[in-house]
């Protein structure tokens, strides 16, 4: 049985990853917001993991489904790693800036508050795994 070393937990690991980086990344954007010639990068995890899920339709091994209720089962879910991407297409500034602080600073604030959900259910898979061990709390 993988309990914390499982793939739904590996998932969220690299959740948190990306979380971290992105945190990197966009306080880089922000210091660099005057810099002449600096483009903004971003960090790609959700979307990735949102292709990776989608191809596993086209698996070849599946869990038989009986009912309509039935969850499909598609064998474990990959899980890729973030990267950062920049983005190289667009100049706001005269400077060829692409730098936009305020966006920016919502961006930062979104990731923080997504942080901070991941981290709480890091906590609560890990208080679920202490009751299962010992009982109750």
């Amino acid at each position: 049985m993988e309990l914390l070393g499982g793939a739904a937990f590996l998932r969220l690991e690299n959740a948190i990853n990306a979380a971290a980086m992105r945190q990197r990344v966009i306080s880089n954007n922000i210091a660099n917001g005057d810099t002449p010639y600096f483009k903004r990068s971003d960090v790609v995890f959700e979307e990735m993991l949102t292709q990776a899920i989608g191809s596993l339709g086209t698996r070849s091994l599946a869990g038989r489904v009986t009912d309509p209720r039935h969850i499909p089962i598609n064998g474990s879910y990959p899980s890729p790693a973030p990267r950062v991407v920049t983005d190289e297409s667009t100049t706001i500034n005269n400077n060829r800036n692409n730098v936009d602080v305020e966006k920016e600073q919502a961006l930062l604030a979104e990731n923080q508050l997504r942080y901070n959900l991941m981290a709480q259910q890091v906590a609560h898979e890990a208080k679920m795994m202490r009751i299962g061990i010992q009982g109750s709390v």
